[in-house]
């Protein structure tokens, strides 16, 4: 079966695989080609896909929908960041989330410089 793993930027994953194991919301459940067609909401963790010659390898999700309809299977999801070892793929996690947090607290210092400002010139007008 196909699965493309989708994030807002870009494509993460797109390639045939034997078998996808996931956690939605009412615990982890397992998809074979021939499943039935299939749509959860994901948890925030690990999805597990076994290529057809075996090999495993895993995507951590923030979250998102899965659906599976014929042989085809999409994850959206709003990140997400991939690896072949679960050791190696914590560190890039915490490592890539540590540098958003960075980013947004960044962002959030940003506007509220933005918001001051409008409230200072919003006094200044009054003044007038």
């Amino acid at each position: 079966m196909r699965l493309k793993v989708l994030l807002p930027t870009e494509v993460l994953l797109d390639k045939e695989v034997a078998k996808v194991i996931a956690e939605g919301e009412n615990g982890y459940f397992c998809l074979l080609p021939r499943h039935i067609d299939f749509l959860s909401v994901l948890t925030t963790g690990i999805l597990t896909l076994t290529t057809p010659e075996g090999q495993e390898e895993f995507i951590a999700l923030d979250g998102g929908i899965l659906v599976k309809v014929g042989r085809e299977v999409l994850v959206s999801s709003k990140r997400g960041v991939r690896g072949t070892e679960l050791g190696k793929l914590q560190q890039t996690v915490v490592a890539e989330f540590q540098e958003r947090t960075e980013r947004e607290k960044k962002a959030l210092s940003a506007g509220a410089r933005l918001e001051a400002d409008i409230v200072r010139r919003f006094m200044e007008l009054r003044r007038i």
